[in-house]
């Protein structure tokens, strides 16, 4: 049995889910519209760029769940999840995750993304195991303040060991599959990296590296 790794956004899904919710908050006016959209596209281009200050990101995404309770949050996930996520899901993606299953693969899903946004689709394309950003909770409410250490670049990798010794698990034989050059450092460390859809500059050390590279799209 091998620990087969997965990113999730541009990876499982056609699009980013942290993005994604940033558009629905906007489309159903829970956010100053203007602003957000504004901020979040700006923040985008950074991740995309490399540039990304997680942090700063992070506080940003998470500051709209601290003005609501859980209960709301949840019922606009429900509609985020019919409406921008289950569209994106993507049928190569389903037989590739069942594909593991069948080998008795462990799968876990490492995402930049928050838990409260990621899990849900996690669950939804069966992987029960997620590790992502997470945020602090206090009563059962999000205070906006970030909970240990971000899923990004090399925090996939600090969040991955600890993980790692925690379920008595090691990299033997292990997958990777990823779109981001910011997932670069986890790629370097697995037996299997696989580049899904990748970016330019993925796709460009894929090629020194002579990574396997697929595509998940139709």
């Amino acid at each position: 049995m091998a620990l087969a790794i997965f990113d999730l956004d541009n990876t499982l899904i056609a699009g980013d889910s942290d993005f994604l919710w940033g558009e629905f908050l906007v489309q159903n006016g829970y956010v100053n519209a203007e602003h957000f959209s504004e901020q979040n596209a700006l923040f985008y281009q950074q991740y995309q760029a490399g540039t990304l200050d997680i942090m700063a990101y992070q506080r940003f995404a998470l500051e709209p769940l601290t003005h609501h309770d859980m209960t709301t949050l949840n019922q606009w996930h429900n509609e985020f999840m019919e409406q921008f996520i289950k569209p994106r899901t993507l049928a190569k993606a389903h037989a590739l995750i069942n594909e593991h299953k069948a080998r008795g693969d462990r799968l876990l899903i490492i995402t930049a993304t928050n838990t409260f946004i990621t899990r849900p689709i996690g669950t939804y394309y069966g992987i029960n195991e997620l590790l992502g950003t997470e945020g602090v909770l206090v009563n059962n409410r999000y205070t906006g303040e970030v909970l240990g250490t971000p899923t990004f670049q090399q925090g996939k990798v600090t969040r991955l060991q600890a993980w790692l010794t925690e379920h008595n698990e090691t990299l033997n034989g292990s997958y990777f599959y990823s779109d981001s050059h910011n997932d670069l450092p986890l790629l370097y460390i697995v037996e299997h990296p696989v580049v899904v859809d990748g970016d330019s500059k993925l796709l460009s050390v894929a090629q020194e590296k002579q990574w396997k590279t697929i595509s998940l799209r139709d």
